[in-house]
């Protein structure tokens, strides 16, 4: 990368420059509910954290300083202001084996070295290749997203156990494994219902104060008020804990410890990219806002690298909580801020308080979560659409949650890919007539596209054996793609050439005329010749073309 493309980034990235819109539109009223969003977003990030630090096989306070750095960082210098990030549990899937097989200080080398590698990926401006990412599968994501969500809280729906109990035994909430019965269920299910109710009236009454942070606030007076035996945040883990220190990572340093934590540093990396730059697309379509794919990949990865030294197991976007966080109002980056510093105070001096908060009252946040971010209208659109985006729907849902977020959009972008080549590949035909300028010649009119997965059947479409001494191929009608399309024109010639006839080749590029070697010879230069751009290797563009003839 040059010197001014790097000079350019970096001023892309000054606080100023990406704050500076945000500050201009603030009036009070839209700081107070900026405040009060991000306080509902800390509120809900609590359990969550708590919970992918079990997943992961790290202490609650790892999760919670992952939460707070990551989420801090990236609210300061993402790509999106509204977006939340924080620990998460695609990441923390993929973390438990290296901290059983290795111990926690490896965990915090990797998430450097992750950091790293997504530095690296927004500078060189891998991000935009998000935009490959078809519709149907950001269908599939997001209601595979709304499943995961949806089944990741009955887990609070157990009895609980030690915190220290559900860590050691591998349980995500700090939950014996049983299912409540009697009278804890009934109180549990009318709690949630009355934090799900009280949401969806609150809108209707009065915009002060964002539905979640109602619906967490008042049943949490209920139960506080009544004595009620419900499940608390407490119940999980204490969330007491200082300010996170600068830990360097207590690993040698050689090439034997690169060679374990790098393999899990680009899984990690990928996967964070993914989830966080999908996140970006979802809240963008809902804040009408556009870009900033390489910029978050910039931010994601300087706070992993700065969480990997304050001892925090990294982090990427959280769709939950960005969810919660642009529904309950929050669009610049303030409401992010807040949520991260929320998050600070109660590790600091709120624990106690925090940990009276009823499971039941998140999992209500969360169920009117998953009530809005699936994409319900895809369920009537799925008889309408072509068959195959339809089962790319159902293929990435299920995969997102059978296994992850990002295997199932990679999974759904290479099924799409793959039927798109096939339907462009069952495109091309050919119009056969006599030449109108030249007697006894006969003209193949080319229609559709001509590329790796169309050029048998552009070879079907001729017969040298029949057909008459002079042959006329015009790609008017037809696009010349990649080099397999070069080298279907070249095999075309030599099987014409080999019969003593002649082929002459009309309406091809310029770059067409340059790379073909011995078909070259036979095109026909006209006025209309198209100016499209041909897609080939550099190989090709240096002349290793047509070998072997």
């Amino acid at each position: 990368m040059t010197k001014t493309t790097f000079a350019a980034f970096a001023e892309r990235l000054t606080f100023a420059d990406w704050t500076a819109p945000d500050l201009k539109k603030f009036t009070p009223g839209l700081m107070k509910t900026e405040v009060l969003s991000g306080l509902t977003v800390a509120l809900a990030l609590v359990p969550e954290a708590v919970a992918f630090a079990f997943v992961a096989g790290v202490h609650p306070l790892v999760g919670l300083y992952a939460a707070f750095i990551v989420g801090l960082i990236t609210a300061l210098a993402g790509g999106r202001p509204g977006m939340i990030s924080g620990a998460t549990g695609a990441l923390a899937v993929v973390m438990v084996a290296l901290v059983a097989d290795h111990g926690v200080e490896y965990l915090f080398a990797t998430v450097v070295l992750m950091g790293v590698i997504q530095i690296l990926a927004g500078l060189f401006r891998l991000g935009k290749f998000i935009r490959l990412v078809p519709h149907p599968v950001m269908l599939g994501f997001v209601n595979g997203l709304a499943i995961v969500i949806f089944l990741a809280q009955l887990s609070q729906f157990q009895v609980p156990g030690s915190a220290a109990a559900g860590a050691g035994e591998g349980h995500a909430m700090g939950v014996t494994g049983e299912w409540m019965t009697g009278a804890p269920l009934v109180i549990m299910l009318a709690l949630t219902a009355l934090t799900m109710a009280v949401i969806w009236a609150t809108p209707k009454l009065t915009k002060a104060i964002p539905a979640p942070l109602a619906g967490i606030a008042l049943t949490t007076a209920i139960v506080l008020a009544l004595g009620l035996d419900a499940p608390r945040v407490g119940d999980l883990a204490s969330i007491k804990g200082g300010l996170p220190a600068l830990h360097l990572p207590m690993v040698p340093l050689n090439l034997e410890t690169l060679e374990i934590i790098f393999p899990y540093a680009l899984i990690l990396a990928a996967i964070g990219l993914i989830e966080s730059l999908l996140t970006l697309n979802l809240v963008g379509e809902i804040t009408h806002q556009r870009g900033g794919a390489s910029r978050e990949c910039v931010a994601q990865g300087t706070a992993n690298l700065v969480t990997g030294f304050f001892g925090g197991m990294g982090g990427c976007a959280m769709i939950g909580q960005s969810m919660i966080n642009v529904k309950s109002g929050g669009r610049t980056r303030l409401s992010g801020i807040s949520a991260a510093l929320f998050l600070l105070a109660f590790i600091l001096f709120a624990s106690q308080l925090i940990e009276q908060i009823p499971l039941a009252a998140l999992v209500g946040v969360m169920f009117m979560v998953v009530i809005g971010t699936f994409a319900w209208q895809s369920l009537r659109i799925m008889r309408r659409i072509p068959l195959t985006d339809a089962f790319v729907i159902v293929l990435v849902t299920a995969v997102t949650v059978m296994h992850d977020l990002a295997v199932a959009v990679v999974v759904g972008v290479i099924v799409s890919a793959l039927a798109y080549a096939w339907n462009n590949a069952r495109r091309i035909h050919a119009v056969t007539r006599e030449s109108h300028t030249e007697a006894g010649a006969k003209v193949y009119e080319i229609d559709g596209p001509l590329f790796f997965g169309s050029t048998d059947g552009f070879a079907e479409l001729f017969t040298p054996d029949a057909d008459p001494d002079v042959v006329i191929v015009d790609f008017l009608r037809s696009r010349v793609v990649d080099q397999s399309a070069l080298q279907a024109i070249e095999d075309l010639a030599y099987k014409y050439e080999a019969r003593g006839k002649t082929v002459r080749l009309r309406h091809l590029t310029r770059d067409c005329h340059k790379l073909l070697n011995h078909a070259g010879q036979l095109l026909v230069d006209s006025d209309d010749d198209p100016e499209y751009a041909l897609a080939v290797d550099y190989s090709v563009r240096t002349g290793i073309f047509g070998g072997g003839h």
